[in-house]
């Protein structure tokens, strides 16, 4: 087995493992929960974007509670504001490390934090949403998105990359028109969580 593989296995494992041990918030989210689960027993490669029609993404809203603003992206292929996330990497650690890579390198702020209530990092919701992140010429799959809080230090300042059209702080009660309701429900329980 490669060190490719190695690293592909344990983040199965990982994702497997938060999966199982995270407590939904409502029947809806429960049964989101078993379905990753059973999209991953059945998917060695589930976590990848080589895996289709289906695959694990990792997000994370980041926060900043003392000032309470939230840190948006304009996505450039969709064109509406969205948390920091995407694709995981077989270099991955562990899905909440894919996490914390995507917001950190999307928001350009390095001492981010993962929400951690009982000392590790959990997910506080899962989205599952059409996408065409492939290309023009892929059918649209199914991002099976795993969305934690990532916690910014006090006035932090973000810095934008090329994977934004925009990049702003939003006040968690003026966010921007152009959301969908996923993010509006995970602003609003990552709010909830680090109040």
């Amino acid at each position: 087995m490669t060190v490719t593989e190695t690293s592909a296995t344990a983040l199965h494992t990982d994702a497997v493992r938060a999966l199982k041990g995270w407590h939904a918030p409502d029947a809806e989210q429960e049964q989101l929960r078993r379905d990753y689960l059973e999209h991953l027993a059945g998917h060695p490669d589930g976590l990848f974007r080589a895996c289709l029609p289906a695959h694990i993404t990792a997000s994370a809203v980041v926060v900043d509670p003392a000032a309470g603003r939230v840190l948006l992206t304009l996505h450039p292929k969709v064109g509406i504001w969205l948390q920091m996330g995407g694709h995981c990497e077989p270099g991955d650690p562990a899905l909440a490390a894919a996490a914390l890579r995507e917001a950190t390198e999307e928001s350009g702020i390095p001492d981010l934090t993962l929400f951690a209530p009982d000392g590790s990092p959990a997910p506080v919701l899962l989205d599952r949403h059409l996408v065409r992140c492939t290309g023009k010429d892929r059918p649209e799959n199914t991002h099976l998105d795993v969305q934690y809080v990532a916690v910014a230090p006090p006035g932090a300042e973000a810095l934008i990359s090329e994977e934004s059209l925009d990049l702003r702080w939003f006040d968690f009660d003026r966010l921007p028109e152009l959301t969908d309701h996923s993010v509006r429900a995970l602003v609003t329980r990552a709010r909830e969580l680090t109040a």
